[in-house]
Parts: C-alpha cells; structure tokens; sequence
C-alpha cells in the first residue's frame, strides 16, 4: 500500500467502524481519506450515540490529516449535519441514485455548465 500511495494513488479506509477495523490500523495504514459506514450515518440526525460516533471520528480522521467520506446519506438532515461538522465529501442516494456511465457525464456536464454561470 506504501508503493500505491507513492505513485501517487489515493487510498481510502472504507468501513471504518465496522467488523474488524481499528485505531492501530487506522495509525498504520499509508491512506488519504478515511469513509464513515452507512450504519452510523442514515440515523444521524435523529439517534445521539450515531452523532457522537459520528463527530468524534471526523474529528479524529482530521487531526490524522485524513479528508472524510459519509456513506449512506438519505436525507437533507443528514446531509445539513455532516456539512456542519465539517464532513469532507458525501455519498448516497440522496444525493445521487448509481447511474450508468453516459448518464453520470451527461450530469457531469450541466453541472460544470451550472457552476460556470
């Protein structure tokens, strides 16, 4: 992974939260961005010990120099919360159902159109 990250590759912990990942990995792995598991993010605005999980390791993952990616985004609650403490990047399907190749650059391209005006 230390060869990937030299060339120049951005790496990610993805699940972090979850099964059997922890501190020392999140100490000894060569990543960029570190992702916040779906399971903590859909209650969010509504379940305090998700919130609490949820600020602490977006504390944490910024300290380290980690930008931070929450999964699992459906609501604009949600999505208002992580903006406000501060959440790097954002996926779900609020935000976007999966979409085939020609559809995400045809989206791609209104949106550079949008932003430009």
């Amino acid at each position: 992974m230390a060869r990937f990250k030299q060339r120049g590759f951005k790496l990610s912990i993805d699940d972090y939260g979850t099964g059997y990942s922890s501190l020392a990995q999140l100490k000894r792995l060569p990543v960029h961005e570190h992702k916040i598991d779906k399971s903590f993010v859909q209650k969010l605005a509504i379940d305090s010990d998700d919130a609490i999980i949820v600020k602490s390791t977006l504390e944490l993952a910024h300290n380290m120099g980690l930008s931070v990616v929450a999964e699992g985004i459906e609501d604009i609650e949600s999505l208002r919360w992580l903006e406000k403490a501060k959440c790097n990047l954002a996926q779900g399907y609020f935000i976007s159902r999966p979409k085939p190749a020609n559809e995400l650059y045809e989206l791609l391209a209104q949106e550079s159109i949008e932003f430009a005006e």
